[in-house]
């Protein structure tokens, strides 16, 4: 079972994903602090160009208008770190390639490692945003509390998708160049940086076969309104996290005998 093995394994986890998130900015002058820095100055970057140069608004009422910078945010936040661990997923066996011919080693550990590090970044970007809210409107709403849970479905979801990635970059190298043109392209295809009711009728039902429009729903009902107002979304991102996390280790299980033959 796959959980009992992340316990097993749970200090080689934790240390693999601390010397993934150092080795990244090891030599640098200011070092680890860009892992603190790089996050906070990046959504300060889009809270500037989308919210003050575009001026874009969502409404409201004209004493109060939603805040356009939390909206962005709140769905910025969990793409970037899933696009990342999307972007790692593919090379995550083939660069270890002297660990997986290690008889003993757990091959396992290698997908979810690169997942967990991208989380890093998350967590100091969430921070960033929650203090920006507290001191916008001086206060957090209650869905606040459903942080671990939209984090739960996320990480569950990562890692998932990081087996099936990680397996099938093995034997298809050109899988991560096509992952980065799906990455790209995916970011104007979901409701982050702008509401559905401003596409036309046929594109944003075409968003609900998007199944990273239902991550950012959510993530929007937690942190921008409030109150469940995409309930579906609710259960299509824990079911389907549940199932792409059991989907993609089984996948995984059965090809990893096969990967340091074809390494």
């Amino acid at each position: 079972m796959l959980i009992s093995k992340m316990y097993t394994h749970r200090h080689l986890l934790i240390e693999m994903a601390r010397r993934e998130i150092t080795d990244r900015y090891a030599g640098q002058i200011l070092g680890v602090f860009w892992a603190v820095g790089h996050p906070i100055f990046l959504m300060l970057v889009y809270m500037i160009v989308f919210g003050l140069v575009f001026n874009s608004q969502l409404g409201g009422t004209a004493e109060e208008p939603y805040d356009y910078s939390v909206f962005l945010l709140c769905g910025l936040i969990p793409w970037l770190t899933f696009s990342e661990a999307l972007n790692k997923a593919p090379t995550a066996v083939t660069s270890s390639a002297g660990l997986v011919k290690q008889v003993i080693f757990p091959l396992s550990v290698l997908p979810i490692k690169s997942a967990l590090a991208c989380l890093f970044s998350q967590v100091i970007s969430t921070l960033f945003l929650m203090a920006y809210v507290l001191i916008r409107f001086k206060f957090l709403m209650w869905t606040y509390c459903l942080i671990p849970v939209v984090l739960l479905f996320q990480t569950m979801a990562m890692i998932g998708t990081s087996f099936l990635l990680a397996a099938l970059g093995v034997f298809f190298r050109d899988l991560k160049d096509i992952v980065q043109v799906f990455c790209t392209a995916n970011f104007f295809a979901m409701p982050m940086i702008y509401v559905p009711t401003a596409l036309p009728g046929f594109a944003e039902k075409l968003l609900l076969f998007n199944p990273f429009s239902h991550v950012i729903w959510c993530n929007q009902d937690v942190f921008f309104f409030g109150a469940f107002m995409h309930p579906w979304s609710w259960v299509i991102y824990g079911c389907g996290s549940v199932f792409i996390f059991l989907i993609g280790y089984s996948v995984y299980a059965r090809m990893e005998h096969l990967f340091a033959n074809v390494l």
